[in-house]
Protein backbone atom coordinates (compact mmCIF):
# COMPACT_ATOMS: atom_id res chain seq x y z
CA UNK A 1 0.00 0.00 0.00
CA UNK A 2 1.18 3.50 -1.24
CA UNK A 3 1.71 6.08 1.76
CA UNK A 4 -0.02 9.49 1.34
CA UNK A 5 2.23 12.45 2.41
CA UNK A 6 1.08 15.10 4.37
CA UNK A 7 1.13 18.73 3.71
CA UNK A 8 3.01 20.81 5.51
CA UNK A 9 1.77 22.52 8.58
CA UNK A 10 0.56 26.09 9.15
CA UNK A 11 3.05 26.75 11.94
CA UNK A 12 5.93 25.33 10.18
CA UNK A 13 5.34 27.64 7.56
CA UNK A 14 4.15 30.75 9.21
CA UNK A 15 7.72 30.31 11.85
CA UNK A 16 9.88 30.86 8.51
CA UNK A 17 8.05 33.96 7.89
CA UNK A 18 8.32 35.28 11.11
CA UNK A 19 11.84 34.41 11.64
CA UNK A 20 14.38 37.64 11.58
CA UNK A 21 16.48 38.43 8.69
CA UNK A 22 20.11 38.72 9.25
CA UNK A 23 20.56 41.19 6.36
CA UNK A 24 19.76 44.68 6.05
CA UNK A 25 15.86 45.91 6.87
CA UNK A 26 14.50 48.43 3.84
CA UNK A 27 11.88 50.38 3.94
CA UNK A 28 8.81 49.81 1.53
CA UNK A 29 8.62 53.12 0.78
CA UNK A 30 12.07 53.71 0.27
CA UNK A 31 11.84 50.95 -1.96
CA UNK A 32 9.71 52.05 -4.06
CA UNK A 33 10.50 55.27 -4.58
CA UNK A 34 13.48 53.96 -5.48
CA UNK A 35 11.97 52.05 -8.36
CA UNK A 36 10.07 55.29 -9.31
CA UNK A 37 12.94 57.20 -9.64
CA UNK A 38 14.68 54.53 -11.39
CA UNK A 39 12.21 54.49 -14.10
CA UNK A 40 12.44 58.06 -14.49
CA UNK A 41 15.78 58.26 -14.97
CA UNK A 42 15.97 55.37 -17.30
CA UNK A 43 12.63 57.70 -19.64
CA UNK A 44 14.80 60.45 -19.35
CA UNK A 45 17.61 59.39 -20.75
CA UNK A 46 15.85 57.14 -23.20
CA UNK A 47 14.28 60.89 -24.79
CA UNK A 48 17.48 62.50 -24.86
CA UNK A 49 19.34 59.77 -26.59
CA UNK A 50 16.81 60.00 -29.26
Amino acid sequence: MATVSQPQSQAGVMSFYDAPARGPQMNAKFVLVAIVVFAIVILVLDHLAK
